[in-house]
């Protein structure tokens, strides 16, 4: 398999990764052959995953908006794949100059490419490392260049959690993260579940099913599961519900049903 010369040395390119599986759904060119197949065949289960990531960058955009309009100029994005138009760091920038923005990942094409993005930009940096590992995040040089955390931060973590098992404890990983926070810190997640998806269960699990043999195999939970992420948090109205369900700006008839898959939310820590 030939490796294409952006690539970065030392990853293996014949395991699907879920960010070059992503970055393909929006139409993006930083993935392989095999990160294509795989992507062609979860969307024999679900045709609309195109869609629902849409879905889920529409919220990102909304949710900046949100926080930019709460005072805070400040960004913590978790899994945050590779680039693509519209960004966090475009959004938040747009709204004040002067808004810091904090990619983590841990795909090496995924910070590979950011930090080419990125080149030149003293408000805007990634950093290598694990959801798994808060505390390899908050204490990067990267992190502390750029973030005050004695201030409020938006936190987010987006189409991420589900990419950890229960035996990775996301829950704790969640709650360091929280502890960390000022008071006045949001905390925005989106997480996918089988409700909402218009394709029959058995559909759905073989979705999950092909994310078994990537990099980063697929969990799906109820929608009281994905609450519990929020807790020690002030959940911002409307709570938890479907993407396009949050603070809309586009009219629900002109939603794609797959946009309703899976569920989101908003949470302010006291």
């Amino acid at each position: 398999m030939e490796r294409p010369a952006w690539a970065p040395q030392g990853i293996d390119i014949s395991v699907p990764s879920v960010s070059r599986m992503y970055d393909y759904y929006l139409g993006g060119s930083h993935n392989f052959e095999v990160d294509r197949e795989a992507a062609r065949r979860a969307m024999g289960f679900i045709p609309g995953l195109p869609k629902i990531m849409k879905a889920n960058r529409a919220f990102m955009r909304r949710t900046v908006e949100f926080a930019s309009a709460q005072g805070i100029r400040q960004f913590l994005d978790i899994g945050s794949g590779i680039p693509a138009s519209g960004n966090v760091h475009e959004v938040a920038t747009a709204l004040d100059p002067e808004a810091r923005v904090l990619y983590v990942d841990h795909d090496a094409v995924a910070v590979a490419h950011s930090r080419a993005v990125l080149e030149g930009n003293d408000r805007a940096e990634v950093v290598n490392a694990d959801l798994r590992d808060p505390r390899k995040i908050l204490q990067s040089p990267e992190a502390a260049a750029l973030l005050d955390l004695e201030r409020p931060v938006a936190l987010l973590l987006h189409f991420v959690l589900h990419f950890l098992t229960d035996r990775d404890q996301p829950y704790r990983a969640v709650a360091e993260l929280r502890d960390a926070l000022a008071p006045g810190s949001l905390i925005t997640i989106t997480h996918a579940a089988h409700d909402g998806l218009p394709v029959p269960l058995e559909d759905s699990e073989g979705s999950v099913e092909v994310y078994a043999e990537t990099s980063s195999p697929m969990v799906m939970r109820t929608r009281e599961q994905i609450t519990r992420f929020f807790d020690g948090f002030e959940l911002v109205e409307p709570g938890v519900v479907s993407m396009p369900d949050w603070r809309p700006d586009t009219p629900a008839e002109q939603e794609d049903p797959y946009a309703y898959a899976g569920f989101c939310g908003v949470g302010r820590k006291a």
